[in-house]
Formats: C-alpha cells, sequence, structure tokens
C-alpha cells in the first residue's frame, strides 16, 4: 500500500490500482466539485456542500476502509450534478433537474447533446476505469469483491430516518448477510436492510453494472451523514465497517475451504 494516487482524471482517481487486497471499493459521489465551465450549475456555494451535490464524509470513509483493508479505490471527483455515475445511462435522475426540493438551474432544459457531453465527461470514464481495473484483477487470478460507499442525509423531505447504516443488495447476499449479521451484532447501532434505499430505487446500478454482471460479490453501504462530519467519526465507521468486511471475507474463504458453496 502506498497511499498515493496511482491514477487520476479530471472526473475519477484510482487509489492503489495493484493492491492485492480482495476488495475493490467503490465511491461514485465522492466530490461536489462542479467545474468552473457550469458556472456553478446556478447554485448558490451553500448548496454544493449539502448532500444534493455529493455524499458528504463518504470519501474518506472510503479511502481509509480501503486502506484498511489492502484494497483499491475507485472514486468520482465530479458532483453528481454534472452526470451521476450511479445512474444507468436512461435513468430520469441521471442528470439531476431537482433534488429533493431543489431546482438545479444549469441542468434544466439541456439539448441531447449536452446531455451526451455530460455523459462523456463523467460518467464514462468512470466506469471504463472501473471496468479496467477490475478486468485486470481477473485476469491475474485476484479473488475480486466490491463494496461501493455512499452517505444519507439524517431526514429526508421532512421525514427522519432512525437507521445509522443501510445495507443495500439484491438476491445473492453472499456479502450482505454476514455485514448485516456484524454490524446487527454492535450495540447502540439501527442497520437497515435495503433501508433508506433497495435497487428498486435505482441506487444500484455501480454494484449490477461491475458485480452482478460479472457474478462477484458486491453491496453498497449508506452511513448516514451526521455520522461521518468529522474525522473521528470517518475513521470509527472506516474500521468499523474493515472488521465487519473483513470478517466476511474470512468466512467465504473457511466455506471454500470446507467445501461449502463457492462462487466466481
Amino acid at each position: 500500500m502506498t497511499g498515493l494516487w496511482s491514477g487520476e482524471t479530471t472526473t475519477m482517481k484510482v487509489t492503489d490500482r495493484d493492491a492485492t487486497g480482495p476488495w475493490v471499493i467503490v465511491c461514485e459521489h465522492a466530490s461536489n466539485h462542479v467545474p468552473g465551465e457550469f458556472s456553478g450549475l446556478g447554485l448558490d456555494p451553500a448548496d454544493l456542500q449539502r448532500h444534493i451535490a455529493w455524499d458528504p464524509g463518504a470519501a474518506p470513509v472510503a479511502r481509509m476502509l480501503g486502506h484498511a483493508l489492502g484494497a483499491v479505490v475507485v472514486e468520482s471527483t465530479i458532483s453528481r450534478l454534472v452526470a451521476d455515475a450511479n445512474r444507468p445511462l436512461d435513468a430520469p435522475d441521471l442528470i439531476w433537474e431537482l433534488s429533493e426540493t431543489t431546482t438545479i438551474p444549469g441542468n434544466v432544459g439541456l439539448s441531447a447533446e449536452e446531455r451526451a457531453r455530460r455523459v462523456e465527461l463523467a460518467w464514462r470514464p468512470f466506469h471504463e476505469t472501473l471496468d479496467a481495473v477490475i478486468a485486470e484483477r481477473l485476469a491475474a487470478g485476484r479473488e475480486t469483491l466490491i463494496a461501493t460507499i455512499h452517505s444519507f442525509t439524517p431526514v429526508w423531505k421532512g421525514t427522519p430516518r432512525p437507521w445509522h447504516v443501510g445495507v443495500i443488495h439484491d438476491e445473492d447476499e453472499r456479502i450482505s448477510a454476514p455485514l448485516l449479521a456484524g454490524l446487527r451484532g454492535e450495540a447502540g447501532i439501527i442497520v437497515g436492510d435495503n433501508e433508506p434505499y433497495a435497487p428498486k430505487d435505482r441506487v444500484y446500478y455501480t454494484v449490477e453494472r461491475h458485480a452482478r454482471a460479472r457474478g462477484l460479490p458486491g453491496v453498497m453501504i449508506e452511513i448516514r451523514n451526521d455520522l461521518i462530519a468529522d474525522h473521528g467519526g470517518q475513521a470509527d465507521w472506516a474500521a468499523r465497517l474493515a472488521r465487519h468486511l473483513g470478517a466476511a471475507t474470512a468466512a467465504r474463504a473457511g466455506a471454500s475451504l470446507d467445501g461449502g458453496r463457492r462462487y466466481a
């Protein structure tokens, strides 16, 4: 582990591309950066600090988690308001015109040409790079498991959210089941199973595209953003997730050695 950026463009970063641990840690909403050409999308600067522009606290957690697990980390470095890397190309919220109750002036009434330009700037390089990272690992015969790290706001459209963390998954529960069990074993933590989001909400695209399509184990993790607003909270949650994801990896290895069912 070098701790240095091993690859960088204006819209994504890769840390420790040659890491030999089994995990690929992904953070699609790591940044609230809006390139100058977009003039802040017509928003007040304060709006770009809000969750509508990014997942506050998620990137530091992803980086610390990656370091703890000896993992490669892939993150977007452009705001999801430019184009959301965690949405399919045909999603109505690929480019948000209204986020929660806030209109995004610079996204209203975009031409097909401008939408396509946004995709080429902020969406395609991220997914092509993540595809390449995973392909390199598989070609080298490395076990590959994928976790995407997100944060969510404590109150959504006036409704409080009680969960401290959510584990988002589909019917493949190779990682989600032991992760849920581990987190639920910790006193004082309210754990959401497909809460506050679920795959049906179109939030699972990265895992579907990069893990599910290859038969690889994958999971999406959502942490309430007030819990990771400072370094102490970020370090605490990174360490907690490292423990439980590490235990899930060890359990998979044990099942394989014991003749249990083994997936690619």
